[in-house]
């Protein structure tokens, strides 16, 4: 396995990004649970976005850096160090099910207003004429990773965040398919992110979605940096 050197750069640039973007998505389920009473984030130190708080060394270090780098080595899992929390505590003013899909939704929208943000920079950045390499540069690694890890985790699938948003949203009468999924849901993830390996396209098939938002958010960029 050849490994060149703008390999390296590029796999330190993603994972440099990849640590930003899981700090301020595990920081936004910290800062909700917070703010419906639990204190158990704050007393373990996640209200904060400091990386160091919120990464997992093989997670969010390890396994991401070798997938940049070689992606045919291992399939692109990562994750950060999940925020513990206690739904008991939260407020009575909302539902059980109500304040953990607030606690799960907080995390892709801090990814979706990082990417704002990222994209707010790119805008401006074409105004006074930075180079762009600098532009691309900000798109791929803050814009539409944060898009990516936002579809991903809101897929309706336990333990990611689009479990507890399904939970919320189905009726009380479907609870068998809640429980169905809270039960096999990481097998389900896992057989996922291992289908390209397996020669499956399942995962191409459900992330299709991302691939239009990007896509979509794109095209605005252009046009807005073009006004």
């Amino acid at each position: 396995m050849n490994i060149g050197v703008d390999q390296v750069q590029q796999a330190i640039l993603y994972l440099i990004a990849f640590v930003l973007c899981v700090s301020v998505h595990e920081f936004g389920h910290a800062w909700v649970a917070n703010r419906l009473g639990d204190p158990t984030p704050r007393m373990q130190g996640r209200l904060t976005l400091s990386p160091l708080h919120h990464i997992d060394p093989v997670g969010t270090l390890l396994i991401p850096f070798i997938s940049a780098i070689s992606p045919t080595a291992l399939p692109l899992m990562a994750w950060g160090r999940p925020v513990q929390t206690n739904p008991l505590a939260y407020t009575r003013r909302y539902k059980l099910n109500t304040g953990r899909m607030l606690v799960s939704i907080a995390g892709p929208t801090m990814n979706l207003l990082m990417a704002l943000l990222a994209s707010l920079i790119i805008v401006i950045a074409s105004h006074v004429g930075a180079s762009a390499r600098f532009q691309v540069g900000i798109f791929n690694y803050l814009v539409q990773l944060n898009l990516v890890l936002m579809c991903f985790n809101l897929l309706p699938i336990p333990p990611l965040d689009g479990g507890a948003v399904l939970a919320w949203v189905l009726p009380r009468s479907w609870q068998g398919v809640v429980d169905f999924l809270q039960r096999y849901g990481s097998f389900i993830l896992l057989l996922l992110v291992l289908s390209p390996m397996l020669g499956l396209p399942l995962l191409s098939i459900v992330m299709y979605p991302m691939a239009i938002v990007i896509g979509l958010w794109h095209h605005g960029l252009v046009w807005a940096m073009n006004l």
